[in-house]
Parts: structure tokens; C-alpha cells; sequence
């Protein structure tokens, strides 16, 4: 009977693991310009400050508790201002 229940919990502890390191393997890292060949620094920067600014509106939106539905528009609105 122990065998039973202990299989199931093993497996799905497994893939909760497996999806945890799959998710965080995918998050975009920030650029470092100083890691970039000189001819490339510029846009590097630049877009090093719109990863900065998008993180910036991602985390009002999860302040100010917006619905998933609607992030996408808070989060454009606020990348514009």
C-alpha cells in the first residue's frame, strides 16, 4: 500500500522540478554591454534600458495587482509614459 501512494508524489515531485529549472532556464537575462564587441556596445545599451524599463512597468503591474487579461495594456501604457 506504501509503494502506492509514494510513486505518485515521486513522479509529480519530479515534474514540478523539472518545470521549475525549464521556466527559470528560459527568463531573458539582461544584456551586459561591457560583454559585447565594441561595433555592438550602442545597441546593447539600449536595449539593456528597455529590459530595465520593462522589468520597472512588470513589477507596477504586480503591485498594483492587474489581471493577467489586462497586463499587456498596463504594461504597454506604461513603457510609453
Amino acid at each position: 500500500m506504501r509503494g502506492l501512494l509514494v510513486r505518485p508524489f515521486l513522479l509529480l515531485a519530479t515534474v514540478s522540478l523539472a518545470l521549475s529549472w525549464s521556466a527559470a532556464g528560459l527568463a531573458q537575462k539582461l544584456v551586459d554591454p561591457s560583454k559585447v564587441a565594441p561595433e555592438f556596445r550602442a545597441a546593447a545599451e539600449k536595449r539593456r534600458a528597455e529590459q530595465i524599463k520593462l522589468s520597472e512597468c512588470s513589477k507596477k503591474a504586480d503591485q498594483a495587482k492587474v489581471l493577467p487579461r489586462d497586463r499587456a495594456v498596463f504594461v504597454s501604457g506604461c513603457l510609453e509614459q
